[in-house]
């Protein structure tokens, strides 16, 4: 335990109290990049936004017509996901203060939600036993995921976004496959109800905790426990993983618990008052905690300074009479895989089905009146420009790289804030706070292994589609050498000659090229789809297909399976172009591809020989092995693409997520 308590009162201390909504509070989420953006949702179907110590809330979101159950912020901290009592889900873009889809399907409560680590896809548990996977930009269900027998209370994707867990009233924690649409390996062992689960930052392990005060360690590996940890006094509210995965934190009623496992073990107790702890985040080697009571939330810090973590040393408390050489390897050391291509227990992969007619129909005008009803009340316009407006011009705030929040002397009581509804003026979203010099250095760590490939940067013969200048041409280029520049002077006539150098010689190139878009036009006004894309191709001219393509994409009803046979290859070109554009039209077409026709091509291909002559079923299963083949060799591209960062990345990583069922 800690040494006195005076000791804990600098480790641990109420930051803010404020009363966030006009009636009780029934859900809260904390941002998890920059562990200053908060969240709450109420009985008054309202949710509002909030920065973390600052009194006023920054944006009122509305829609829901019953209370919000359950509510999540992404990793950007661009879109927040809601789910109300009566089982629709609403999400919205914070940034352009508006609802962005209205997601209808569950028949109760909506329990839990969790975005997808990249891609634009959410998961939400419901009270009525099903998870359902949601594609955000085509606005429907992709996916029905049925086991659990009663209330789904927790869902988590893992870092590589392959998997999702879920833990459930029914007493079990289930791992899912994403792409293969089944259940991986179901964990039994709790006697109670499972509220949380939580994934390693990098290695194949699981950690659930329970109403019947145990913390379960699983292995995702070899599917087994790795170790049990058995609470106190009351049962874990919510468990947070050290970024570097040395340590589990896990909030309680009454303290702050960091355990660790192999072997099992308390590392340290900091007492905290923050009774019903809701969410955990880190900032800045700060924890930060918020609860909830009625209308009232409160947040509370505690300084991992000084909390005794398993990369800091032994020497807090430990839950066994070991000797020195049989305790915990040091931080870094990985016990087991880390996320880089989790393999699956599954069998062959199988086609991802809509569930119904409805969930796959297009926006009703029910829906749309639904959204045109949703709004985004922006209740203090200083903080919202300055968290949400600036996207790439200034770094966002609350920034990711922000000073600590300071401890306050111990005879001032934390401020307490006006209710949401009542707007007010505020000062800057973070005021000065002092410097760090006076914290105690953060001790250092070994590396772990990262969880997903380091992001490397884009190499520099990409050429962007947005820039100011062009590319590989400077002004002075086009000038007259002279010596002495400062004294020279440039006559009209001369920079005009040295301009109109290159002038035919972009003019025979821009007329070929209409000449080319003429006669792909030509062969298009006969209605002949395919015979246009050929005639593109046999130009021979990327600029081309791209032109067609971006007209082809608009319209996902052209596609037919003989023209992604043309395409493809087309497709794979476009993606390691060094021009931005061209890069994001292959993704776009490949996507469509992937989503339209490959559910089909395995289908066809895994179909038993059929007895007889079919020539229109041997065309198309030569069709389909064509087209196998080349999405064969794109996978190749895409996964290693994947490791970009930026945009590119993000799109990579999704195509690499939707061709898992190529590997």
């Amino acid at each position: 335990m800690m040494a006195t308590a005076a000791v804990a009162t600098k480790t641990a201390w109420k930051l803010q109290e404020i009363t966030a909504h006009s009636s009780s509070v029934s859900s809260l989420v904390l941002g998890k990049s920059s562990g200053r953006l908060l969240a709450t949702g109420g009985e008054d179907c309202r949710v509002n936004i909030w920065s973390v110590n600052k009194p006023n809330c920054i944006m009122s979101l509305t829609g829901h017509t019953t209370p919000v159950e359950s509510v999540k912020i992404n990793t950007n901290e661009e879109l927040i996901v809601a789910g109300s009592q009566s089982g629709s889900i609403r999400i919205w873009d914070l940034e352009a203060a508006k609802i962005l889809r209205t997601l209808m399907g569950h028949k109760a409560n909506i329990c839990s939600l969790d975005f997808h680590p990249f891609g634009g896809f959410v998961a939400s548990g419901s009270m009525d036993t099903n998870i359902k996977l949601w594609d955000v930009r085509r606005k429907g269900c992709v996916f029905r995921y049925k086991g659990h027998s009663q209330a789904v209370r927790c869902l988590r994707f893992s870092p590589d976004g392959k998997w999702l867990a879920s833990s459930s009233d029914d007493h079990t924690v289930k791992l899912w496959d994403l792409a293969a649409g089944k259940i991986m390996f179901e964990f039994a062992g709790h006697t109670g109800p499972v509220n949380m689960v939580e994934f390693h930052p990098n290695e194949y392990l699981l950690a659930s905790g329970s109403s019947d005060r145990m913390i379960r360690f699983w292995d995702l590996e070899k599917f087994q426990v790795v170790s049990c940890i058995e609470e106190e006094a009351t049962p874990a509210r919510c468990v947070l993983f050290n970024p570097d995965g040395c340590c589990l934190f896990a909030g309680c009623q009454d303290a702050l618990r960091v355990y660790g496992w192999e072997p099992e073990r308390c590392f340290d107790v900091v007492p905290v008052s923050w009774s019903k702890v809701a969410d955990l985040s880190i900032c800045n080697n700060q924890l930060i905690g918020v609860s909830f009571s009625q209308s009232v939330v409160s947040s509370f810090v505690v300084d991992l300074n000084r909390v005794t973590r398993s990369g800091s040393g032994l020497q807090g408390l430990i839950r066994d009479d070991r000797p020195p050489a049989q305790q915990l390897p040091p931080t870094g050391s990985s016990l087991r895989r880390i996320y880089e291509r989790p393999s699956t227990a599954c069998s062959k992969p199988q086609r991802v089905k809509h569930n119904s007619e409805s969930e796959r129909r297009s926006p009703s005008s029910e829906d749309d009146r639904e959204e045109k009803e949703s709004t985004a009340e922006i209740q203090n316009p200083e903080d919202y420009q300055e968290i949400f407006q600036p996207k790439n011009s200034i770094t966002r705030t609350p920034p990711h790289k922000s000073e600590p929040f300071p401890a306050p002397p111990e005879d001032e009581p934390p401020p307490v804030a006006k209710e949401a509804s009542k707007p007010s003026q505020t000062a800057d979203l973070l005021a000065p706070l002092p410097s760090q010099e006076n914290n105690p250095e953060p001790v250092q760590r070994p590396p772990l292994a990262s969880s997903t490939p380091l992001a490397r940067t884009e190499p520099s013969a990409v050429i962007p589609a947005a820039r100011n200048e062009p590319i590989g041409l400077k002004a002075s280029d086009f000038l007259p050498a002279v010596k002495n520049q400062s004294l020279a002077e440039i006559v009209d006539e001369e920079a005009v000659s040295q301009i109109r150098k290159g002038h035919d010689t972009m003019c025979v190139v821009l007329t070929s090229r209409h000449k080319n878009l003429d006669t792909v036009r030509a062969v298009w006004n006969t209605g002949d789809i395919k015979t246009s894309v050929d005639s593109a191709v046999a130009i021979n001219d990327l600029s081309v297909v791209v032109d067609l393509l971006n007209i082809v994409n608009q319209k996902a009803s052209l596609w037919k399976l003989d023209l992604c046979t043309v395409i493809l290859p087309q497709i794979e070109k476009l993606l390691q172009s060094k021009y931005e554009s061209y890069v994001q039209t292959g993704c776009t077409s490949l996507k469509l591809i992937l989503q339209r026709f490959l559910p089909l091509i395995t289908d066809i291909l895994a179909a038993p020989p059929s007895v007889g002559v079919d020539i229109s079923r041997e065309e198309r299963l030569h069709k389909c092995r064509l087209c196998y083949k080349q999405l064969k060799n794109i996978s190749n591209v895409i996964k290693n693409k994947s490791g970009l960062s930026g945009r590119h990345g993000s799109a990579f990583r999704e195509l690499h997520l939707l061709m898992a069922v190529l590997e």
